[in-house]
């Protein structure tokens, strides 16, 4: 199956566009834009920059990506724009490409849904199986682990990290770090407990979010500091791998995490 273009769509004869993509009418495509196979463009979508889109993504009208970052000290250098697989972009998303400040790349994985009118900065990474909901904002240099929920226009704060199965309700403003599997939400965002229900979803045993609501309550309702907490969790918890992914969270954080 070849490549379906639009006559009114502007497509740049340097772009690499793979077999089975379509594109729609009054889209831009830029000259350094790459798009895997059967991906679909909707109708005025601009993709700029050095900008690398995998395969089978849905891009719906009105989106903006990889075009320069908002960022006062950008002088146009060469940064890059990565997208992966099967992501569902919805209608007026931006998603920036990078500064030169860090890695000079703004990263989104795969099977991601990133609804209307929300905006990706500069330098953030997002892993996979993320919901980012109807205009949630990401500042710059954010990080996403899988299968987070960000709810409807949530603020996040740029360098803040949130964990791997964190759900953050909505209308929330997020500036410190929000650990994996947990709930958070609320102007200046606190927590509200382990996501039970979303990790009962995603086929967590229950031992395992017994667990892990075992390791919530000491660390954050038994009124230890941070280091004494997590060494109480570890004498008193059988390891096992979210455990540990919880602790290592918690030990590597720089803007400090909710408590």
């Amino acid at each position: 199956m070849g490549v379906e273009i639009h006559p009114s769509a502007i497509v740049s004869p340097r772009a690499k566009i793979a077999e089975g993509v379509q594109i729609g009418p009054f889209s831009t495509i830029g000259e350094n834009v790459t798009i895997g196979r059967d991906t679909i463009i909707g109708s005025h979508v601009v993709i700029d920059g050095n900008t690398v889109l995998g395969e089978r993504n849905k891009i719906f009208p009105f989106v903006s990506l990889g075009l320069p970052p908002q960022d006062v000290n950008y002088r146009g250098e060469d940064t890059r724009l990565i997208i992966g697989d099967e992501n569902i972009v919805r209608e007026f998303v931006t998603i920036n490409r990078a500064t030169t400040k860090q890695y000079k790349v703004t990263r989104v994985g795969d099977k991601n849904y990133i609804m209307a009118y929300a905006h990706i900065a500069h330098d953030c990474t997002l892993g996979n199986l993320i919901i980012m909901s109807n205009a949630a904002t990401l500042g710059g240099h954010i990080e996403i682990g899988d299968h987070a929920i960000i709810g409807g226009l949530v603020a996040i704060h740029q360098f803040v990290r949130i964990g791997a199965y964190a759900f953050i309700g909505g209308k929330s403003a997020i500036v410190k770090d929000i650990p994996p599997f947990m709930m958070a939400a609320g102007d200046r965002a606190r927590l509200f407990g382990l996501n039970q229900t979303g990790l009962k979803r995603e086929g967590f045993s229950q031992e395992k979010i017994q667990n892990l609501k075992k390791a919530y309550q000491i660390i954050w309702r038994d009124h230890h500091l941070l280091k004494e907490a997590m060494e109480v969790v570890r004498r008193e918890i059988p390891p096992f791998s979210e455990l540990d992914q919880l602790l290592d969270f918690l030990s590597s954080t720089e803007r400090g995490v909710v408590r």
